[in-house]
């Protein structure tokens, strides 16, 4: 008992230590080309790509909570009559907790990140452009968060209600990027 909890621990860590990496590097990466992109493209396209990214962290949230709600029962019947995508559809509700981890914290994570910094700049643009002396950062940002937190709960009740065919487009999006196991 004792050797299994010691590695379920290890495996945590590891978890932990993969995860961060992989959060750190992805970040790092996202932070810089939209920071830098955004610095350098009109006001129209800016607001247009904050959008896009606060999209993408409610796309993800929303797959991150149907992997979990799903059950794999009902990929069963397809991955027995081989049809392409069902049996990656059952190992990512095998997965769940991963899946749900990666979808909802770190991509949603980082858009919530990337979105605070491009809503800086698209504030300072507004300011620049319109020459407005009163802090608009501060109503860009709770609007920029009024979006995230409504478009993730609107999100959480669409993944709940249609948990099945979103892990099944979800699996047939991803299918091609790996292998499924032969049985």
């Amino acid at each position: 008992m004792k050797e299994n909890k010691k590695d379920n621990s290890n495996e945590n860590i590891k978890w932990f230590i993969e995860v961060f990496i992989i959060t750190f590097i992805l970040s790092l990466f996202f932070s810089y080309i939209s920071t830098t992109a955004i610095n350098d493209i009109p006001l129209i396209p800016a607001i247009l790509i904050l959008i896009l990214v606060i999209g993408v962290g409610v796309i993800f949230d929303i797959i991150g909570v149907a992997v979990t709600v799903a059950k794999e029962e009902e990929f069963h019947a397809k991955a027995s009559k081989k049809i392409s995508g069902a049996k990656t559809a059952v190992r990512l509700i095998r997965n769940s907790s991963i899946v749900a981890n990666i979808c909802a914290d770190v991509i949603g994570d980082i858009c919530g990140v990337l979105s605070g910094a491009i809503s800086a700049i698209i504030a300072m643009k507004i300011t620049e452009i319109y020459q407005i002396s009163f802090p608009i950062q501060f109503l860009i940002s709770a609007l920029v968060a009024s979006l995230t937190v409504g478009g993730k709960a609107l999100g959480k009740g669409f993944a709940k209600k249609n948990c099945g065919p979103t892990v099944w487009v979800v699996s047939k999006i991803i299918k091609p990027f790996y292998k499924e196991k032969k049985d």
